[in-house]
C-alpha cells in the first residue's frame, strides 16, 4: 500500500496538469520557453506517475488495466478478469 501522502501529492500533480494544460499548449505552440520556465514545476504532464488504482502501487503498473502486476495476478487468478488464463508464473 502506498502512503496516503504520496497519493494525494499525484492528485495534486494531476490537477496541476489539466490547470495549465491549456496555457503550456499556448506557451509552447508561441516558442516561449522563459513564460513555460515560470510555470509550476508539476504542471507538467511529464511529472505524474502512474498507480494501481486498487492499492496506490507505483511499481509493476499495466496500463491497459490500471492495476498493478500483483493485482492483475490475483485477479486472474479468481476469475475476476475474464478471458485470462493462468499459464505458468
Amino acid at each position: 500500500m502506498a502512503k496516503e501522502s504520496m497519493k494525494a501529492r499525484e492528485v495534486k500533480r494531476a490537477r496541476l496538469v489539466e490547470k495549465y494544460a491549456e496555457k503550456r499548449a499556448k506557451l509552447k505552440e508561441e516558442g516561449d520557453f522563459i513564460g513555460l520556465q515560470k510555470l509550476p514545476k508539476n504542471s507538467s504532464k511529464v511529472r505524474l506517475h502512474n498507480r494501481c488504482k486498487l492499492t496506490g502501487r507505483p511499481k509493476g503498473y499495466m496500463r491497459q488495466f490500471g492495476i498493478s502486476r500483483i493485482n492483475f495476478r490475483e485477479m486472474a487468478s479468481s476469475g475476476l478478469i475474464p478471458g485470462v488464463k493462468k499459464a505458468s508464473w
